[in-house]
């Protein structure tokens, strides 16, 4: 009889076992089914949810580094034709995005619209001086004029650039250069990004995601208008993917992540690199795809974004981007800093660049479950473009047409601690609660349903010799 006993115990147990193993088994999909309908319900961009209370204000502080190049030897560059040498001269730090959205509106098509205010307040602890410091920089005026007169009418460009006292370079402040300086031979104001504080970048019109999650964020239209007006081609004007601040939860590694981008007028793509640990939280971190700025010979896709055969080379240059279609026609070409993954003819008419991976590349760190962009470095440098005359005096002595680099700049944000925290309490803790329940329940049932099946075995083959 105690020998049933035992084995009834030992039988009860494995069963208890395999019982609680298959609970753990079966709460699996259960709890991803949980997980899921959670994050879909706090994803969505609506009033109450997380991803709306995190759309909708300022966030974390995100900051915009300027670097600019100043040129070492301008005077021999004037006078006998020398390539320029530059230095790059900061960080000269920015906050921006400190302003939340405005004229926020829901629409019935489960669409959203906003305004994003523009502003730039200067930080003095994470700048190398003050805004007051002076470089010695392209004249913005003058090459731009270049680009824009016929050169049947130089002539009388030449002679309003003599008469302002104008010349290929100039010296001013980091303020100047930036935010805007009164130019004697435009007779108006003119700067990098001027006018900046008090415009807006919009109006945007994204999906909230309340119809189909895996919409949420993308953009539906951008002032107005559901594809782009600067690239004359179906492909080029494509409005794709989010404004980078978030994604569609449920990030796959394998699929490029899309997102447009106001600041280069065009959408781009980046694609998984690596994971991450950030403040305790595991991130996918996604890259600019090297041949985002490719010449159209190696990147077919990037044919329409060829705006300038004779300044590209009859389109072989790679690495950089002309845009002036969407600057009010100012001759403004983005590169990414220092040029990098640029052509080596970018390199022959300027001294001084280093690009590196490390320091130049553009990334986002995205959330994989939920989609939030946790940290990110926007990376872009602002270049113009001179070349020879025979009529204009300042560029008598210049040899081919050159793309000068101006200033490079990093718009960078991470999350902070207590955001981190927030974040990991309120969303991660749960899902790490659910997924250590379900492993410990299949390990206990497992290890509970082989040791009792182990022991009734051994129990049973004693008693099967005491029989003899």
């Amino acid at each position: 009889m105690a020998c049933c006993n035992r084995r009834c115990g030992l039988i009860a147990g494995a069963v208890f076992g395999a019982v609680v193993a298959i609970l753990g088994g079966v709460l699996i999909p259960l709890g991803d089914s949980i997980i899921e309908r959670t994050v879909e319900k706090e994803a969505v961009i609506e009033h109450g949810t997380t991803a709306y209370d995190n759309w909708a204000s300022t966030g974390g502080a995100v900051y915009r580094q300027f670097w600019l190049f100043d040129v070492k030897n301008p005077s021999k560059v004037l006078q006998h034709g020398a390539i320029p040498v530059v230095t790059e001269k900061g960080p000269y730090t920015y906050r921006t995005r400190y302003l939340p959205k405005e004229n926020i509106t829901f629409n019935n098509n489960h669409t959203v619209s906003f305004l994003l205010p523009m502003g730039a307040i200067f930080e003095p602890s994470m700048s190398v001086g003050s805004e007051e410091d002076s470089v010695t920089s392209l004249n913005l005026a003058v090459a731009g004029a270049y680009s824009l007169v016929p050169k049947v009418l130089h002539i009388f460009l030449e002679k309003a650039i003599s008469s302002s006292n104008s010349s290929l370079f100039q010296r001013r402040t980091v303020k100047e250069m930036l935010w805007g300086y009164r130019d004697p031979l435009l007779n108006s104001t003119t700067g990098l990004f001027a006018p900046y504080n008090g415009t807006f970048d919009g109006k945007y019109n994204v999906y909230t995601g309340k119809d189909d999650v895996y919409k949420v964020g993308l953009v539906d239209r951008w002032r107005g208008h559901r594809s782009l007006p600067f690239w004359n081609d179906k492909y080029c004007d494509m409005l794709n993917g989010t404004d980078a601040s978030s994604f569609p939860p449920f990030v796959d590694k394998k699929k490029p992540l899309y997102f447009f981008s106001s600041d280069i007028c065009r959408s781009v793509s980046a694609s998984y690199s690596e994971s991450l640990d950030l403040k305790g939280i595991e991130v996918y971190r996604f890259s600019l795809q090297r041949n985002t700025l490719a010449s159209p010979k190696v990147n077919p896709d990037n044919q329409c974004f060829c705006r300038d055969p004779v300044i590209t080379k009859n389109c072989t240059i790679a690495g950089v981007l002309d845009i002036a279609s969407c600057q009010n026609r100012k001759p403004i070409y983005i590169s990414l800093p220092h040029f990098l993954y640029g052509s080596p003819s970018l390199f022959e008419n300027v001294e001084g660049l280093d690009p590196t991976e490390a320091h130049h590349m553009t990334y986002l760190d995205v959330e994989p479950t939920t989609g939030f962009t946790l940290r990110f470095a926007k990376r872009i440098q602002v270049n113009m473009m001179y070349g020879p005359s025979k009529t204009i005096k300042v560029l008598k002595k210049v040899k081919d047409y050159t793309i000068f680099p101006v200033v490079w700049l990093n718009e960078t944000a991470m999350l902070d601690d207590e955001t981190a925290d927030m974040f990991k309490k309120e969303l991660m803790s749960r899902i790490r609660m659910l997924e250590i329940i379900q492993q410990a329940l299949l390990g206990v049932g497992v290890s509970l349903f082989v040791l009792c099946l182990t022991l009734y075995c051994v129990v049973r083959n004693k008693d099967a010799h005491k029989l003899y």
